[in-house]
């Protein structure tokens, strides 16, 4: 559904995203396929892994796709004129690339997450989604966003010679731009229902609601924040310091501000990921507290 050279960051910051989503069903699977139910021990069989995979499938692909053969100029960044500048295997490694990449950003996440690592499971969201924004917004020459706005070849290479407002207007009085529209509202808004839907299965789960510190809406407020506002922002300030100072420098200065934001022990952005209520310790480490606290739930009902 966006431009070719971001829909891989994209995919696997989804990946990641739902992994992250559905922790806490996560850590149940694994307790299944640990013997302590049914036992299935095919990664196949994970309905959330086979539910990403078939977003990715049926609805980032056909969309990409679609977007490819309307616009190719739009699509590829106006890298390529029309059809008869995209190579046809580079469609076929799209096509196949963008389930790949949530496959393997759920992986990621998954395996971040039942380990006790919900945290760098989370910066995987963020780093996916800083890629895909930093592609947007700053591309590999400084112009992302000016090839984003270009709805046409014709209209990216006039941009110096017209203002912001009008290319904006033009851009959004668009072919490309009404069929982002509808697309976006059908995979945004399935995205972002999966995820929140996800949530609240997880903190229906016995033992694992009482981790969120705050109401449910302040809750998926600020996950939202944190893993789609936080990496725009990023995005942002990384392209700005290139802009001012150059790549050389701004990209040091950046990973360092990055660094200090995200890994420092007491960052505001740890505080916060804590207040959602999402996994952050070992699966096995969640199970025992919640057979304990379900044994002590038992011995006062049978005293009472």
């Amino acid at each position: 559904m966006i431009q070719i050279q971001a829909a891989l960051f994209w995919a696997y910051a989804i990946g990641a995203t739902f992994a992250m989503s559905a922790g806490r069903q996560l850590q149940v699977w694994e307790r299944i396929n640990a013997g302590e139910g049914p036992r299935t021990r095919s990664r196949a069989a994970n309905p959330y892994l086979a539910l990403t995979v078939l977003f990715a499938a049926v609805l980032l692909v056909p969309t990409g796709l679609f977007l490819l053969w309307q616009n190719p100029a739009w699509a590829t960044m106006h890298v390529a004129d029309g059809h008869e500048g995209v190579w046809a295997g580079f469609v076929l490694f799209y096509a196949g690339g963008l389930p790949v990449a949530a496959a393997l950003g759920f992986l990621v996440a998954q395996a971040l997450v039942l380990v006790g690592a919900g945290y760098w499971a989370y910066l995987q969201c963020v780093g996916g989604y800083f890629l895909l924004f930093g592609t947007l917004v700053h591309g590999w020459d400084g112009r992302g966003y000016e090839r984003f706005l270009s709805p046409g070849a014709r209209d990216f290479a006039r941009w110096r010679q017209d203002s912001v407002v009008n290319h904006v207007l033009d851009f959004l009085t668009s072919g490309t731009f009404l069929a982002l529209l509808v697309f976006g509202a059908a995979v945004i808004g399935t995205m972002l229902l999966t995820e929140i839907g996800w949530l609240m299965e997880g903190w229906s789960l016995p033992g694992a609601d009482e981790d969120r510190k705050v109401h449910r809406v302040l809750a998926i407020a600020i996950a939202a924040a944190g893993v789609y506002g936080l990496p725009f922002l990023g995005a942002l300030v990384a392209s700005v310091l290139v802009r001012l100072v150059g790549g050389w420098i701004g990209l040091p200065v950046f990973a360092v501000l990055s660094g200090v934001t995200l890994l420092a022990r007491r960052s505001p952005v740890r505080w916060l990921y804590g207040l959602v209520g999402v996994p952050h310790r070992h699966w096995r480490a969640d199970l025992d507290r919640t057979a304990e606290s379900y044994e002590t739930e038992v011995t006062s009902a049978r005293s009472a």
